[in-house]
């Protein structure tokens, strides 16, 4: 049987990185951009960017519009699956501090990564390290850009703060945390691809353990995939979407009928079973243009298309492009060479 969440994870294109080394000591505060913003400069031509924060020292807060600050201890890591706008400070009264956004944002375009920022008497200084004896706190920050389109559940069904604490995620962070603080303030050969697995990694342990913690009746894709019968349908469909599968025969292998089968799929996951197949079928179908030779006449036999011009509609109302062209500008485009 299939694993829907990694299916989905494997598709979506996760791609990482550790940017940020902040080093901290007094009283300190740092306004992060939102993800639209600071997206183009971190990881040009994605869809979509998270941002995240592991603590390896100390403790700090973190607040978004809306939620109450939020206190990270050593060993916490906290993403933003949204990519909200979010402040990180010694205490949840400090005003961030000021600094240049501008030359900020061009510098992680175009410069060294990951770049050394110090806070420390009201002063914010980039480009330079605390000394590690006046390190208070300790903060690792990255991003992981993900496709939204065709079809990327995950996302919508996270939290706007994901927070993983340090005695939550196991004794494998500590470690990992004290690796990825040592790889930040070095230009080792390999640096770079080893911060970026383990911001990939960061991501999936969060988003699995996140799972593991819900709690059944839970609305959103990931509640959907924690009930019994719906996620069972979810599991049929990604096991074998070239199936002619039926609310019939989906309810027949899950045992209800097709009226409650699909009222509670909807009720869970958003949408009718039908509809979540053909998103699925579109979201493979993507993966097979953009890694496969295949012409689109047999990517849409390999994802349960009789008819090419069937698919080829179904595609283009999920993604604005037709398949052939869609397929050409992912070769075309920026950001993922």
């Amino acid at each position: 049987m299939s694993d829907p969440l990694s299916d989905v994870l494997r598709s979506v294109r996760l791609r990482g990185s550790v940017f940020f080394h902040l080093s901290c000591r007094d009283d300190w505060s740092a306004l992060a951009p939102g993800a639209s913003r600071i997206g183009p400069a971190v990881m040009p031509g994605a869809e979509h960017v998270i941002e995240y924060h592991m603590l390896a020292k100390g403790q700090c807060w973190i607040a978004i519009d809306g939620e109450p600050a939020l206190r990270m201890q050593a060993g916490d890591i906290v993403m933003l699956p949204h990519g909200d706008a979010h402040v990180v400070s010694s205490a949840p009264d400090v005003p961030p501090m000021d600094k240049d956004d501008a030359a900020l944002l061009g510098r992680m375009r175009d410069g060294e990564k990951p770049i050394p920022i110090t806070f420390r008497g009201g002063a914010c200084l980039v480009g330079v390290d605390l000394p590690s004896p006046q390190v208070q706190t300790l903060v690792v920050c990255g991003f992981i850009a993900c496709d939204l389109k065709p079809f990327n559940p995950l996302i919508s069904a996270l939290p706007r703060m994901l927070h993983l604490r340090a005695d939550e995620v196991g004794a494998w962070v500590a470690p990992v945390l004290e690796h990825a603080a040592a790889e930040t303030g070095t230009a080792r050969a390999g640096s770079s691809a080893m911060l970026q697995r383990l911001s990939e990694t960061v991501f999936v342990d969060g988003a699995r353990r996140y799972l593991d913690r819900l709690a059944p009746p839970e609305h959103g894709w990931l509640g959907a995939l924690r009930d019994r019968h719906v996620g069972r349908a979810i599991t049929l469909m990604h096991t074998d979407p070239t199936l002619p599968w039926t609310l019939e025969t989906l309810g027949e292998r899950v045992g209800l009928s097709r009226s409650a089968l699909h009222e509670r799929f909807v009720a869970l996951a958003g949408m009718p079973p039908m509809q979540y197949l053909t998103n699925w079928r579109m979201q493979c179908g993507a993966l097979l243009l953009r890694e496969g030779q295949g012409s689109v006449a047999s990517v849409a036999l390999d994802v349960g298309y009789e008819s090419e011009a069937a698919f080829a509609r179904a595609f283009k109302r999920a993604t604005g492009l037709p398949p052939a062209t869609w397929r050409r500008a992912q070769a075309l485009g920026p950001g993922w060479h």
